[in-house]
């Protein structure tokens, strides 16, 4: 049996992997983006407001726009009578002016009239059409809306490396801007591979498996925030492979494959990618699951290559690509947080090699789940909410250990 020294001699650790994969990437791209597309993306640029909002005074209800002057001293038992010369909806504006006695019938969001000074509320009056009794004497300026007043222009409203929210994308529409600067989102292509794949739904012939990879990875994809921009799948053919690999890297920035980067007779991988010519960064980690996880470039896109086995899939997507992704959308909090929490039972197996165990982490305490751990098993991912990070040369652990724990937020 090789001993550690050298187990780990042609692997690395995952922190070299993210160094070697960091150096390959920029932080952030940056493109000019339609207001919808850009939620959840860093904005590259200060947003200023090149007009007023609003641009001039406006009602903020529906009612009657007059002079307070004139309805000095008016009451319910005392109600001051002025002449209706207009009616004004939002979106128009009168020729004109208020006059002495006058009002104008006004509508919620439409421009004060000039000569008026306030805004009486339709409930204060009997809703004349000719002439309008209103009941009450307001102050100057009550119930008005002044130019400016929610902000002027070459006012800041957003500013650079801003999280496009809700909030920041109604700002700047309300600036009359459809399209921001912000660092983009990672454009990720999804390739699974192997001759047994087969697409659920459809019959499984002998042999077969459904293809749990390209819907692992893909669900998880957009569970952060991003939407593949292909999903294939391809044969046990370097050929096929790499053709697929080519036209996915015209759409994409970063290409996440799954199957085929081991040494078998089938793991096609290193094949296809030699027929390419990409240049490989690594292959083999110091890690469990994923040891056998390749990466490598070609034509500027990054091409990360995982285990077949879906849990080994799963951790590479959390180590690795989910980290790589941040970087490249520029989003720190996307790589993923890291806790320590007290471990509720034990996990017998001992660990050589670092290694990460699903679990489920509440209030500060981890629980290793039953069933089947190995790298091929699904079924007790279900409900996990974290990896238990093994240190290397572990014998056990045991209830009451404290553990760190990756969080798969």
């Amino acid at each position: 049996m090789r001993n550690m020294a050298n187990y780990a001699a042609d692997r690395i650790t995952v922190e070299e992997a993210l160094e070697r994969i960091f150096a390959e990437l920029p932080r952030g791209i940056p493109e000019k983006t339609p207001l919808l597309d850009a939620l959840g993306c860093v904005l590259e640029e200060d947003l200023l407001a090149d007009r007023d909002q609003p641009p001039f005074p406006r009602s903020p209800l529906d009612g009657y726009a007059v002079r307070s002057e004139d309805l000095a001293g008016a009451s319910p038992e005392n109600p001051a009578v002025l002449t209706v010369v207009a009616e004004e909806m939002a979106g128009h504006k009168i020729d004109g002016q208020v006059g002495k006695g006058q009002a104008v019938r006004i509508m919620t969001g439409a421009p004060i009239p000039p000569g008026a000074d306030c805004v009486v509320k339709q409930e204060d009056t009997d809703y004349g059409e000719d002439l309008v009794q209103i009941r009450v004497s307001p102050a100057p300026y009550e119930n008005y809306c002044f130019q400016g007043e929610d902000f002027r222009r070459g006012d800041c409203l957003v500013k650079k490396g801003t999280v496009m929210d809700s909030a920041a994308a109604a700002a700047a529409a309300g600036m009359g801007k459809d399209r921001v600067l912000v660092c983009r989102r990672p454009r990720v292509a999804v390739l699974t591979t192997g001759d047994e794949l087969t697409e659920p739904g459809c019959p499984l012939p002998d042999g077969g498996i459904y293809n749990i990879n390209r819907y692992l990875v893909s669900a998880r994809l957009k569970e952060l925030g991003l939407e593949p921009v292909t999903e294939e799948q391809a044969g046990d053919s370097e050929e096929d492979v790499a053709e697929r690999i080519r036209a996915a890297a015209e759409k994409a920035d970063m290409i996440i494959t799954t199957g085929g980067v081991s040494v078998g007779k089938k793991d096609i991988m290193h094949g296809a990618l030699q027929l390419l010519g990409a240049r490989k960064l690594f292959w083999k980690l110091q890690l469990k699951p994923g040891m056998p996880t390749l990466c490598s470039v070609w034509n500027n896109t990054l091409i990360l290559s995982l285990s077949g086995n879906p849990f080994g899939a799963a951790v590479g997507m959390e180590l690795l690509a989910r980290p790589a992704l941040a970087r490249l959308w520029r989003r720190e909090q996307l790589a993923g947080r890291t806790v320590t929490g007290v471990l509720e039972n034990g996990f017998e197996k001992s660990n050589k090699v670092r290694r990460m165990v699903r679990a489920v982490f509440s209030q500060g305490k981890v629980t290793v789940p039953c069933g089947c751990h190995s790298s091929g098993a699904i079924s007790s991912m279900v409900g996990c909410n974290c990896l238990i990070d093994v240190p290397p040369g572990t014998e056990r652990l045991a209830k009451g250990d404290r553990v760190k724990v990756v969080l798969l937020e």
